[in-house]
């Protein structure tokens, strides 16, 4: 059985990233990924915002991911593809992992685990979308997929469920491939894209929006034919007498992502509601000793660049020496949707990196950081919306968390300014 420092599952933007830290800290690094070929979703994400931060540069996804596997490559890390993980054991302080590739059962023995398997998406019965199963219901990432690598034409009248950063990309995406987008449908009363998407894929190609809409059922026997629509309330209940019937071929679903976490939840490692990946501290090592998370499996972020940082964050780390799970959890003020890490190892450390999204639109706030009631830190922000995240590096005064110490995380809004 061969044996690695540090195995990574998932060969996308994260996995990459952490597979080039790990190796770069001289760790022997195997990197597991299921599908054909090395790069995840940014495969199919032809259009560009990529790699402003990483490479101050406006790439598209197969351009920027494409940076990652050069460097992955130069550096002769070991990777399978068309691999999956079927088992993971931990024996005597290493982890024993069995998986299925092209050479059949295959065994490695390893001393960390980081574990980059992306998000998935949530599909119409999720959402609960009541009607026949017809076709012409997609995804918006499996549309993706359909035009932006296969060359196909999925349609002729959409109306895209969602408002989403892939949902808007998505729209702007079969317009210019001649399908007439009817409109993009959101629930709640904000929109969930990035500014710059909602300006750059719907305004520029005058694609309504409608807020506080959302889809009720669909109609067709093999082919989608319509959609009833409804308004919804503030708790985003559907509203009775509001029903409207809108005749289309396509539906498209960009109603959120989910973090994959088959194999986090396979080995007990604690799950934060909020994210809905794992609990993690500083070093991105999960409740479990020597166990990484990092990228969308950790939680679904807005940004590439964000998510080959944490790739790049947990590989380094996993190549500590003497891991200590021993962290303390940060108490958070309501006003966060959620922060991560949610805990900081007991270490001696200069600064931690974390990030956040607010709960609600805010035209100004501070965040505050204090440790056992000393404020250490306070950062101002401005317009501040739960679909744009943001990053904050803390610096930790003497250097060292330990155990009793207590830390608070607070965002304050200035009702002040309007």
């Amino acid at each position: 059985m061969k044996q690695y420092d540090t195995l990574v599952i998932g060969g996308g933007p994260a996995g990459l990233a952490a597979a080039i830290g790990a190796k770069k800290e001289n760790g022997e690094v195997l990197l597991l990924e299921r599908e054909q070929r090395l790069g995840g979703i940014l495969k199919q994400c032809i259009h560009d915002g990529f790699g402003l931060i990483q490479f101050k540069e406006r790439l598209s996804g197969p351009e920027y991911v494409e940076r990652f596997i050069q460097e992955f490559l130069s550096l002769n890390i070991d990777y399978e593809t068309l691999a999956f993980v079927i088992k993971i054991d931990k024996k005597e302080g290493f982890y024993h992992v069995s998986y299925v590739s092209k050479k059949g059962v295959c065994e490695v023995t390893v001393r960390s685990l980081i574990i980059a398997t992306g998000c998935r998406e949530r599909t119409a019965k999720q959402i609960q979308i009541h009607g026949t199963r017809p076709s012409g219901v997609f995804t918006a990432g499996c549309a993706q997929h359909f035009v932006n690598l296969l060359g196909e034409k999925i349609g002729n009248k959409c109306v895209i469920l969602g408002s989403g950063d892939i949902g808007l990309i998505m729209a702007r995406r079969l317009t210019l491939e001649g399908m007439k987008v009817l409109g993009v449908y959101e629930a709640k009363a904000t929109p969930s894209g990035l500014t710059r998407n909602l300006v750059q894929c719907l305004e520029d190609y005058q694609i309504p929006l409608y807020l506080s809409h959302t889809v009720t059922r669909v109609f067709g026997e093999e082919r989608l034919n319509a959609v009833e629509i409804m308004q919804v309330d503030e708790k985003m209940r559907p509203i009775e007498g509001t029903q409207e019937i809108v005749e289309c071929d396509t539906l498209i679903l960009s109603v959120g992502l989910i973090p994959e976490n088959e194999i986090t939840e396979s080995l007990g490692i604690a799950l934060d509601l909020k994210t809905k990946g794992p609990y993690v501290d500083d070093y991105f090592m999960s409740s479990l000793e020597n166990v990484y998370i990092c990228g969308n499996a950790l939680h679904v972020n807005d940004l590439v660049d964000y998510v080959s940082e944490s790739g790049l964050i947990a590989g380094k780390n996993s190549m500590r020496q003497h891991v200590s799970t021993q962290s303390v959890s940060i108490d958070l003020s309501d006003d966060f949707l959620y922060l991560v890490p949610q805990r900081v190892s007991v270490h001696d450390v200069q600064e931690s990196m974390f990030y956040f999204r607010a709960k609600k639109e805010m035209k100004a706030a501070d965040l505050l950081v204090k440790v056992n009631g000393k404020e250490i830190m306070k950062r101002r922000y401005k317009n501040l919306k739960p679909p744009e995240m943001e990053k904050i590096k803390v610096k930790w005064e003497m250097g060292k968390i330990s155990e009793n110490d207590h830390i608070e995380i607070e965002l304050k809004e200035d009702l002040c300014v309007k």
